[in-house]
């Protein structure tokens, strides 16, 4: 299982590049393998982006903006989503992946009852 990362590197919004910076390092300090996807320096990377984001998650009028996340082909969410997960320390959970033991991160996810 693969996290893929869907980026922007020449995003003209600041609020996209700060959103990216922040799956980003959040993925690289808790040691998270995953794969970053430019979609503006490949036309493959945002045409898959963009066929792979569901209906539901798409905005009204336009395209998906990244970022966004995949596990393998599985979609998982926007930034939105992630940082919910990332607030209720439920990212192991969001992203499909087994928290590793003693992770704050998964802690959360062992104390909640049914």
């Amino acid at each position: 299982m693969v996290i893929k990362v869907y980026i922007a590197s020449s995003s003209g919004s600041t609020a996209i590049k700060k959103q990216q910076q922040d799956v980003l390092g959040f993925l690289e300090a808790n040691k998270i393998e995953f794969e970053e996807k430019d979609i503006a320096a490949n036309e493959e990377n945002r045409k898959w982006m963009r066929e792979n984001v569901p209906e539901d998650s798409r905005p009204a009028s336009g395209n998906p903006l990244p970022p966004r996340l995949f596990n393998d082909s599985r979609y998982l969410g926007d930034y939105d989503a992630f940082f919910e997960a990332r607030e209720n320390n439920a990212v192991y959970a969001f992203l499909g992946l087994t928290a590793p033991p003693g992770s704050k991160v998964g802690e959360h996810l062992l104390t909640v009852s049914p």
